[in-house]
């Protein structure tokens, strides 16, 4: 049989659409032609192909071989195909039963030894793979992420002629195995920071509600010590949310090596990163930031220093949970549910009132660095001052743990979920009313607070959202005018402006 089919898959941004290797041995002069959109990786894998077949013990066949990619429409890129093409080459020849092939799927790019090397993006397509009951062989060096997906039928190989050996039944493959990473880093915790309750308890708010927060307050505060202990007061991911980042983070490229797979991300992007690098793209789209910190947190420090434009266009994925990014060939959507949280100084000197050197338009110049809408974005904002003299002489480590303070907060997410079916920050303006709690009393004194403070609806909704959480935090069905006050209180921003204002005034 001069012809075969050997399955494989592709990659378009998180999806492994299926692709059909087939391989066919004409008559006229010996060549080798790979048709079906192949970029520059994988027309060159004619010549690792041919080196790994004749290094192994093979023929290769000195005929006319036409390798067809499909569908025709699909671009492929990197050297996934390698041994699909390999196989098809050897089945088509006749040195392989083409029945060995059958409702099986195959990846890996060979080297010139005929050894095969990891690919990326693999998560997705045994995902897929499993789901068409097909059987996966891929290489030994993809076995970690192969395992996570625990009940995917998964044979790994460390080269072509154990692979062969093992689909003949002459030798046994590898399977992948589990390795047991530390269920969750203990070396940060809350009682680390010394002072600063009032940043703290935002925290709290912020992990219980899923909230985005901005911390704001002069250089050496704290802030980003604050921002780093939000990571250990989320509750683990479940086994659904674990796969959907290591996915993200297979296409991206990145190892799972030595990270727990329940461990929700954290995301720390310098501010002299791109558009391209926060959202994704490129000429092969790939996930950018926001994708990677998918079900955690993504923390932007010096928050100003980052072009307004490139924190403008995280505000859609902020409200839609994903990102769309087009090219003429297709229109790829990664995921980015994610929980922001960013740092400033609050004046290009760092400092406000007696000890700063600005006048108030440049404060104002500086914080015009982020457009209105951008910082509507935040549930929280809140200011983190200079400790009072003799804190750091008579403070020891103490206070609330992350431990204890996680099951505050995993206590408050099952209110809110039994209550609702999302946490508070998902929930819509028009459920926020005395369906999820929050009698029309509240809603009135809420809605004077923002009439007097000149906010926008958005900042209503926001203001409705965290005083919820509040609530739930202390164990109350009904939002009291207490949780309203202490949720208007984290409006340091709004504050900010407004003295601003009044002082240009």
């Amino acid at each position: 049989m001069s012809l075969s089919r050997v399955l494989s898959r592709g990659q378009l941004g998180i999806e492994a659409p299926r692709v059909t290797v087939e391989v066919h041995l004409g008559g006229g002069l010996p060549s080798f032609a790979i048709v079906g959109l192949p970029e520059a990786s994988v027309r060159e894998s004619r010549e690792r192909v041919r080196a790994a077949l004749q290094y192994a013990g093979f023929t290769f066949p000195a005929r006319r071989i036409t390798v067809n990619l499909a569908p025709a429409d699909l671009p492929k890129q990197g050297g996934r195909f390698d041994l699909p093409i390999a196989l098809g080459i050897l089945a088509a020849s006749q040195q392989i039963p083409d029945t060995c092939l059958h409702n099986r799927e195959f990846y890996g790019e060979l080297s010139l030894s005929g050894e095969l090397r990891p690919i990326t993006g693999v998560l997705p397509a045994i995902v897929a793979a499993h789901r068409a009951g097909h059987r996966v062989y891929l290489p030994e060096d993809n076995g970690e992420e192969a395992a996570l997906v625990e009940e995917a039928d998964t044979q790994l190989s460390s080269g072509l002629l154990a692979l062969i050996a093992g689909l003949l039944g002459q030798a046994p493959l590898l399977k992948p195995q589990r390795v047991n990473a530390a269920d969750r880093p203990h070396h940060q915790c809350l009682s680390d920071i010394i002072g600063q309750p009032h940043a703290k308890r935002a925290l709290l708010i912020a992990a219980a509600g899923n909230h985005h927060l901005l911390l704001m307050g002069p250089p050496g505060t704290g802030k980003t010590m604050l921002a780093s202990r939000l990571a250990t007061l989320l509750p683990e991911l479940d086994t659904e949310q674990a796969l959907s980042v290591a996915a993200i983070h297979s296409v991206a490229g990145l190892s799972q090596t030595g990270r727990p797979l329940r461990q929700r991300p954290f995301r720390a992007p310098h501010h002299s990163s791109s558009a391209a690098s926060l959202v994704g793209g490129g000429s092969v789209p790939k996930p950018g930031e926001i994708s990677l910190a998918h079900h955690g947190v993504l923390f932007l420090d010096e928050l100003p220093e980052f072009p307004r434009t490139v924190l403008d266009s995280l505000r859609e994925p902020l409200e839609s949970g994903e990102v769309v990014i087009s090219r003429a060939s297709a229109k790829l959507t990664f995921p980015a549910r994610f929980q922001l949280v960013a740092a400033m100084n609050p004046s290009p000197s760092g400092e406000l009132g007696t000890h700063s050197r600005d006048t108030p338009e440049q404060v104002r110049r500086y914080l015009s660095r982020l457009s209105g809408p951008f910082l509507d974005r935040f549930d929280l904002t809140i200011e983190v001052p200079r400790l009072p003299q003799g804190s750091l002489a008579r403070s020891e480590p103490g206070g609330l743990t992350s431990a204890e303070a996680l099951g505050q907060v995993e206590a408050a997410r099952a209110m809110a979920m039994a209550r609702q079916g999302c946490l508070n920050q998902a929930l819509s303006g028009r459920r926020l009313g005395p369906a999820v709690g929050i009698p029309q009393a509240g809603l009135a004194f809420a809605e004077r607070a923002v009439s007097k403070l000149a906010l926008s609806v958005r900042a209503y909704h926001r203001i409705l959202r965290v005083a919820r959480t509040i609530a739930d935090l202390a164990g109350a069905e009904q939002v009291s005018k207490a949780h309203m006050s202490e949720a208007l209180g984290y409006r340091a921003m709004d504050r900010l402006l407004r003295e601003l204002s009044s002082n240009n005034g």
